[in-house]
């Protein structure tokens, strides 16, 4: 069967622990591929800002770790998650280390590059900090490159924000 939404994903969780995206129906996600040693780990600062300024209102920001790109995340989960909560004080979740490319890629990012490619049609990510905006339906809205900063998202943020979710009255 062909997923339809996010909520027919599961991952783990960075500790371990099964992490069923079901459970995050009718909230906005914010997907990003991570790496602690690459030169837009900075980011994960802003991120967390997101998440702080956002979750009340129904955001969820979700990292996946990855070690695809220039081998910059090749700790374990234990050492990438002790290094994000150190370094930048990450408090929103963290999934265990994922590939995101080839044929090991995680079935969730398999379906998030194939519901929004990118530039000229490309599916494969091509490098730490690619982003995937979420709306509250489980369908994917937009994909940002890595160099898009967090800030830089928070206009397409608030209005995933504002649409009501699948079921709701009007």
């Amino acid at each position: 069967m062909a997923a339809s939404s996010i909520y027919d994903f599961e991952a783990l969780s960075i500790d371990g622990r099964p992490a069923h995206l079901s459970s995050q129906r009718g909230k906005v996600l914010l997907i990003v591929n991570t790496a602690s040693r690459c030169g837009f780990t900075p980011q994960f600062g802003g991120l967390e800002k997101l998440w702080e300024d956002y979750r009340g209102r129904g955001l969820v920001v979700v990292g996946f770790p990855s070690n695809e790109f220039g081998a910059q995340d090749p700790g374990s989960n234990d050492e990438i998650a002790g290094f994000c909560q150190r370094n930048y004080g990450v408090s929103f979740p963290m999934m265990a280390k994922v590939e995101v490319n080839g044929s090991q890629a995680h079935p969730l990012w398999q379906w998030l590059k194939s519901e929004a490619p990118g530039v000229l049609g490309t599916e494969g990510i091509k490098w730490n900090f690619t982003k995937f905006l979420v709306g509250r339906d489980g369908r994917v809205l937009k994909r940002y490159a890595p160099n898009d900063a967090p800030d830089a998202l928070r206009p397409d943020i608030e209005r995933a924000l504002a649409a009501p979710a699948p079921g709701a009255s009007q």
